[in-house]
């Protein structure tokens, strides 16, 4: 079955509201010398990668993103402001076309969207320069499982089975154990990971409907025929109606930090 993979770059720049004050608080923990060679790793709209970039008026950053949507408004976003400074390339995660280059590897609300986190932690090891530094911040734990759960009742009933029979969704939410554990197994040293919860409630039905047809239910909603779209989100958000508090998303958030030690013996300095 054809999966279209794309985003509605539009529709988040304007929903993401939750996933930027995440990363906010990610960016605030982060120190810089303000030179440093940095990959944001899933840049998508490029409401994070302008903060990051601010903090680095000697540096340069490559903005990667899967999605083509989102790199063309990160471009229209960023270009007018940054110039050369910021460089754009369509990469599919977990593989990272970068060899020994970034001081720096950024990233918020991406890597569970990845299935392998061990290949995606090798892949940034061999990005990072010796001493370079992975700072990110991803789904993990229990995220969404309530949400999930939401899903799962209506992709039970008959007018939708067929379409998800086999699937077993689209997200990784590891814990901060077994990520701990999968970097350190990548190379890396000084490792520190946590989780935390980040319950967002949604101001009303319609507001609801827009973030998580755009955000939460775009894996699900790829794999419907046009016409039953609407009725997906129309059952699910019945479902939602009835929490307590109402339009209530259970997010928990990942947090990792870690470094490529400066005698690796992968990779090279350049």
């Amino acid at each position: 079955m054809p999966v279209n993979r794309e985003w509605d770059a539009t529709s988040y720049h304007k929903v993401s509201g939750p996933q930027t004050s995440w990363g906010q608080r990610v960016l605030a923990r982060l120190v810089v010398r303000g030179d440093e060679r940095a990959i944001d790793a899933g840049c998508g709209s490029g409401r994070l990668t302008g903060e990051l970039l601010a903090r680095l008026p000697a540096g340069r950053l490559v903005a990667i993103d899967r999605s083509w949507n989102m790199l063309q408004t990160a471009r229209a976003n960023l270009r007018p402001t940054f110039g050369a400074r910021v460089a754009f390339v369509q990469v599919a995660l977990p593989a990272l076309p970068f060899d020994a280059w970034a001081d720096l590897v950024f990233s918020t609300a991406t890597f569970h969207w990845i299935a392998d986190h061990a290949a995606l932690f090798a892949s940034v090891f061999a990005a990072l320069r010796p001493g370079g530094r992975l700072h990110a911040q991803c789904g993990g734990g229990p995220n969404l499982a309530e949400a999930h759960a939401l899903a799962e009742g209506v992709m039970r009933e008959p007018g939708f089975r067929p379409y998800f029979e086999g699937w077993s969704g689209a997200w990784t939410f590891a814990s901060a154990a077994e990520t701990r554990d999968r970097l350190e197994a990548a190379g890396f040293t000084g490792v520190v990971t946590s989780l935390e919860p980040a319950p967002t409630t949604l101001a009303g039905e319609a507001d609801y409907r827009e973030f998580v047809t755009t955000v939460i239910y775009h894996p699900h909603l790829s794999r419907l025929p046009e016409p039953l779209r609407p009725r997906f989100i129309d059952e699910v958000t019945a479902r939602a109606a009835t929490q307590d508090p109402p339009f209530t998303l259970d997010y928990w958030r990942l947090n990792m930090q870690a470094t490529r030690p400066s005698s690796a013996s992968r990779g090279h300095d350049r």
